[in-house]
């Protein structure tokens, strides 16, 4: 690469990190830049005075863009926080837009597939984009496309080396990153790998949209089903007594606040009654524990590796009851593996994220941060129990009562001694089969409509019908598509157009 005295007199720097770039075989390239079709608009700071605890109107900080995920984390108050009507500035947000970060999570993307402006129903709420964030806008035939090597580590590199080297403070980066480059297939079937992009991109974004609807329905027929039928108690608060001490051995608040025995009330008046954890038929025991001082020294790589073991950490599980990422393991002594039927739940942390193992790999293991939840004498007919417990436990975070059980600083822990206070309800077998067909419901593709024609017409219908475990596989097998096939256009190899990995 040389560099000519038209890029030092444009950069006004002679250090060597100003001049890094990501090279592509493929010539076919075009800016950020040059695709555009209206200008950036950068987002605003408001000030954490103009947070409050409920609104129509919400901020969008830079947290809400993930590397995992497509789509902006938009219900999580950390990610898109309430604010005064006062402090709001529309920015027009809509379908089709793609946030990117300047600033923190520098060069994290996120696609909007919704209208977060336009609505006529004024109970919905409008978003507002924070400072470090810039919304961006292409031509509608080519944004997916555009979108797909936004997440790419090819774009990430660009922006890395066109914003500054890495480090632990956040980086301005001014409008240096509109520099980066989107390479273009250069075969002779161009605009049909564009098309194959754009159609693997939208089938991600609408399975992570699905994903997070199956889970609040979930949560919503649990909610429903406990509040409508309730025994005719009252629900009537008394303050804590010196033996309901002696009895807990506690003197925090969470389990003898209002709240807590307002919500423990509703479980327990369920008018099929409830009953212990202990009592529902599942044993439970800790983790592998993979301190060299057990388990001796190991290998650990992000990418798989033949013979080793599959790690899932409690901290890599999501919110929907899915695992974001693995990690892999390499140890020659026979480890604690997780089976068929056992359940993930995180006890320290992040409490109360699960993952059902409805399907599960010989060697798969987590750590000592996890508990598993085994069925006793697990017969494939148990799955519906095991399915239930994992979101009602994903219940009973949503709503609270985990945190409250949970002592300790930094997100908590959750020992196994405290596990006696958490109760199940003793719902139908129909209403945990309704259930459970929202989180595993396996389906197949048609062969026959796995073509670049018909296959968002057939994908449409498997979204809908497939349940949120299958979901995530399809998502992680699509997002290992794109990369392949985004590998191959900069590199200027051929792409050829195939959907037989679904």
């Amino acid at each position: 690469m040389i560099i000519t005295y038209k890029d030092l007199r444009e950069k006004a720097s002679l250090s060597s990190c100003s001049y890094k770039t990501v090279l592509f075989k493929n010539k076919n390239i075009k800016s950020i830049k040059e695709l555009l079709s209206v200008k950036p608009q950068n987002g605003k700071e408001i000030g954490s005075f103009s947070y409050t605890s409920k609104s129509k109107f919400y901020f969008i900080r830079t947290k809400a863009l993930q590397p995992n995920y497509f789509l902006p984390i938009l219900n999580d108050i950390q990610c898109a926080v309430p604010i005064f009507p006062s402090a709001f500035k529309d920015f027009d947000l809509r379908k089709g837009d793609i946030l990117i970060s300047k600033d923190a999570n520098i060069g994290e993307s996120g696609y909007l597939d919704e209208d977060l402006s336009g609505y006529l129903d004024e109970d919905l709420p409008k978003f507002m984009i924070s400072g470090g964030l810039v919304r961006l806008r292409f031509h509608v035939d080519i944004r997916y496309y555009i979108f797909a090597f936004m997440k790419s580590k090819f774009f990430k590199s660009q922006i890395d080396y066109l914003t500054g080297s890495k480090g632990a403070t956040i980086r301005h980066a001014k409008t240096s990153w509109l520099n980066a480059v989107i390479p273009f297939p250069s075969q002779q079937n161009k605009d049909e790998i564009i098309e194959y992009v754009s159609l693997l991109t939208k089938a991600v974004i609408r399975k992570e949209k699905e994903i997070k609807k199956k889970y609040e329905k979930i949560m919503s027929l649990i909610d429903k089903e406990l509040k409508q039928n309730q025994k005719p108690n009252k629900f009537i608060y008394k303050l804590p007594l010196f033996k309901d001490f002696q009895e807990t051995y506690r003197l925090d608040t969470g389990i003898f606040s209002e709240d807590y025995k307002r919500k423990q009330f509703m479980i327990e008046n369920y008018i099929h009654g409830a009953k212990n954890i202990f009592d529902s038929g599942f044993t439970f025991k800790r983790g592998q524990n993979l301190q060299v001082s057990q388990i001796g020294r190991s290998i650990y790589s992000e990418e798989y590796k033949p013979n080793f073991y599959k790690l899932i950490r409690p901290l890599n599980l999501t919110d929907y009851g899915t695992v974001e990422k693995y990690e892999y393991l390499g140890n020659s002594n026979k480890l604690q593996t997780l089976n068929k039927g056992d359940i993930l739940f995180s006890a320290e942390g992040t409490i109360g994220k699960f993952c059902i193992f409805i399907d599960v790999d010989d060697k798969t293991i987590t750590n000592i941060h996890g508990i598993i939840i085994s069925r006793k004498n697990h017969r494939d007919n148990d799955n519906i129990e095991t399915i239930f417990l994992g979101l009602f436990l994903g219940y009973l975070r949503s709503i609270g009562i985990l945190d409250y059980i949970a002592v300790g600083g930094q997100g908590g822990s959750l020992s196994q001694k405290y596990l006696d206070q958490i109760k199940i309800p003793n719902f139908s077998i129909e209403k945990k089969e309704e259930m459970a067909r929202y989180y595993y419901n396996p389906v197949s593709y048609k062969e026959d409509k796995l073509n670049l024609i018909e296959f968002e017409e057939e994908d449409v219908r498997i979204t809908a019908e497939a349940g949120i475990v299958q979901l995530d596989k399809q998502i992680k097998a699509i997002k290992q598509k794109i990369d392949e096939v985004l590998y191959n256009i900069a590199m200027d190899m051929e792409v050829n157009i195939s959907f037989d990995f679904l």
